[in-house]
């Protein structure tokens, strides 16, 4: 959830997996098999009426750790690395389009697809305004202010249990407390500050004994490593140990009657080529405004220019990228079955997703995102599927 730094120079980072050759999109299985469809279940799990299509046994108490980064890919590239969570029960859910830890959180945070909860990206146009907002840092140009009740506004999982009489808390570090993101996504829940892992720890065990409770823990520093020097290096692996850990302490924590489950809001690939989109003549002309991030572009196009911009990213990205139009993304359901008619201008005019180990980069906007070694947002396989481990004492 955090930006991370300027990157560091690292050994050199591992290939993507091959399934990021894929020339056709891993398109999230909203309804069945997406992180949209968790938190129903899990409230479901607590015996509250929702749908429980992963089919969650019931449980008293409940933690979600989400792990920022965690692919099911990448872990099963490296589960030497993390024994605990490679030999737990476990099955692969899709992280929804884009694959980006702002369009993710919402969907955990609501139980609904993107095009249900209108968070369609890292950096979206706001209608008529003629500028970007960005939906990780909450700004806006000039320093004005979006509330999160007007940009999210439908009401959150937390909300609901708490109206059943379950207890809700979340545990991350206090630099978000109270941020527009938080305020949007994690509306209603107790918010438990905590730095380190053991601190994190500490919070969910006190949290947890709580008779009926919901609790999630959030841990964001295996994703920041892997944008700085890519999945796989030794920063990564380092990090993907601590992760491990910390997954067992909270497994051997459990009160009795309680569940387990790590889950992630997305995956990762390691660049090996880039575009800047802000000085190719091809990518540059007619766009108004380039959002998104590097793997999942929305292309706000000039006035009357969006079929000359759509042509033109087709045929420079061609065998590279899937470029569709606006209402060609609706409909093929990349935001999910439908998009709320209130989001759709929040959608570019065209949309470019690498499925190449291709960065679509804009250095002059963003020069840190265009030295990042890893990536994600895409509908490749290694960034769409995320883990879902569970670990039971019922």
């Amino acid at each position: 959830m955090s930006e991370p730094q300027k990157p560091q120079k690292s050994q050199k980072p591992q290939k993507s997996p091959k399934a990021q050759k894929s020339q056709e999109p891993s398109i999230p299985r909203y309804g069945d098999a997406s992180l949209a469809d968790l938190p129903h279940s899990l409230l479901a799990s607590l015996g509250v009426d929702a749908p429980n299509r992963l089919q969650l046994a019931p449980a008293d108490r409940v933690c979600l750790f989400v792990v920022d980064g965690l692919g099911a890919e990448l872990l099963r590239a490296h589960a030497d690395r993390a024994p605990f969570l490679a030999a737990a029960t476990a099955s692969t859910l899709t992280a929804g389009f884009p694959a980006t830890t702002v369009t993710s959180l919402c969907s955990l945070g609501t139980g609904m697809p993107p095009g249900e909860h209108g968070m369609l990206g890292l950096m979206l146009a706001v209608p008529g305004a003629g500028h970007l907002f960005n939906c990780l840092r909450w700004t806006l140009p000039g320093g004005a202010f979006m509330d999160p009740a007007e940009w999210q506004p439908a009401e959150t999982v937390f909300q609901r249990a708490a109206a059943a009489g379950i207890y809700t808390a979340y545990v991350a570090p206090a630099e978000f407390r109270g941020s527009g993101l938080t305020e949007a996504v994690y509306r209603g829940v107790s918010y438990l500050a905590a730095e380190s892992v053991d601190e994190r720890v500490e919070r969910v065990r006190a949290a947890m004994v709580e008779p009926r409770a919901h609790v999630t823990v959030y841990y964001g520093d295996l994703d920041a490593m892997g944008h700085m020097t890519g999945w796989g290096s030794k920063e990564w692996l380092d990090q993907l140990e601590i992760v491990d850990r910390m997954a067992e302490r909270l497994a051997a924590d459990l009160p009795p009657g309680s569940a387990l489950y790590v889950t992630a809001d997305h995956g990762m690939v390691n660049a090996t080529e880039r575009v800047n989109a802000e000085t190719h003549p091809a990518l540059s002309q007619g766009v108004a405004m380039l959002g998104g991030e590097a793997r999942a572009r929305h292309v706000y196009a000039e006035p009357g220019a969006a079929g000359q911009v759509l042509d033109a990213w087709r045929e420079s990205l061609g065998g590279k990228a899937w470029v569709v139009s606006r209402q060609e993304a609706i409909d093929s359901g990349w935001f999910g079955p439908r998009v709320r008619q209130e989001w759709v201008e929040r959608i570019g005019d065209v949309v470019a997703v690498p499925h190449s180990a291709l960065a679509i980069t804009a250095p002059a906007a963003h020069p840190i995102e265009a030295l990042f070694t890893g990536y994600h947002g895409s509908m490749t396989t290694a960034e769409q599927h995320v883990p879902l481990v569970e670990v039971s004492t019922r």
